[in-house]
């Protein structure tokens, strides 16, 4: 039985419809509210494997497939058939872009096309009840194929996710501290070599041993090689 639908804009995760009864008489309806709200982020994010996948989430699967902008997903029983729920996700899809394509990515809020709950509870209706003529017809429709459609654990696709990100800010950290110590360094070494020449510089004794400057002045900072400072 279908529980939940959802359809987001994938390029920044944006909810643009939902069915409104959902998750009514659903117990930890918000949490696996989060978890569809995480998965369109993760989307958003470029963090997707495939243009269609279920995702395992408790009793229940996550059925999702998205074309272009849009992401259309819908919360079923584990015992509905997935090839019915790719289905119904494929009805939602031609007709939310026949109605509503051209707005969709001028739209500015969240849920700009609420109205379209009104084809989402009709079209759930019809597949409700798998043992109707209609469902089982669809059932036995061999030219529509879901068994390569992959199946994952939803911490697994939201770790996933959540992994990429904190490696991405880890280099950027890394990245950006570095120039800073770079930076640091070189003006460290600018000032050891003013000050160095400041105090030996006008050294009258200096010249005896200039010739070991070289073993006298520690490396400089970022440097590899002594530097030898002839006077």
């Amino acid at each position: 039985m279908v529980k939940m639908t959802m359809i987001a804009r994938v390029t920044d995760g944006l909810p643009l419809a939902e069915g409104l009864d959902d998750g009514r008489d659903l117990v930890d309806a918000e949490m696996y509210k989060q978890q569809v709200k995480a998965l369109f982020k993760n989307l958003s994010k470029g963090h997707n494997e495939a243009s269609r996948m279920s995702i395992e989430t408790g009793p229940y699967v996550f059925q999702y497939l998205f074309e272009g902008r849009v992401c259309y997903l819908t919360m079923c029983d584990r015992s509905y058939p997935k090839k019915l729920a790719f289905q119904y996700l494929e009805d939602l899809k031609n007709e939310f872009e026949r109605v509503n394509g051209a707005q969709i990515e001028t739209a500015a809020r969240p849920y700009a096309f609420i109205k379209f709950d009104t084809f989402i509870q009709k079209t759930k209706k019809l597949y409700q009840d798998t043992r109707t003529q209609r469902n089982i017809a669809k059932l036995n429709d061999e030219l529509y194929e879901v068994h390569q459609i992959m199946t994952r654990n939803v911490q697994e696709v939201l770790g996933v996710g959540k992994r990429i990100t904190e490696v991405s800010q880890m280099s950027s950290r890394l990245t950006s501290e570095s120039r800073i110590y770079a930076d640091k360094a070189r003006d460290l070494n600018r000032q050891f070599v003013i000050c160095f020449l400041l105090h030996v510089g006008f050294d009258s004794k200096v010249g005896s041993c200039c010739h070991c400057v070289g073993s006298c002045v520690p490396p400089l900072l970022g440097e590899s090689k002594v530097m030898v400072i002839q006077l």
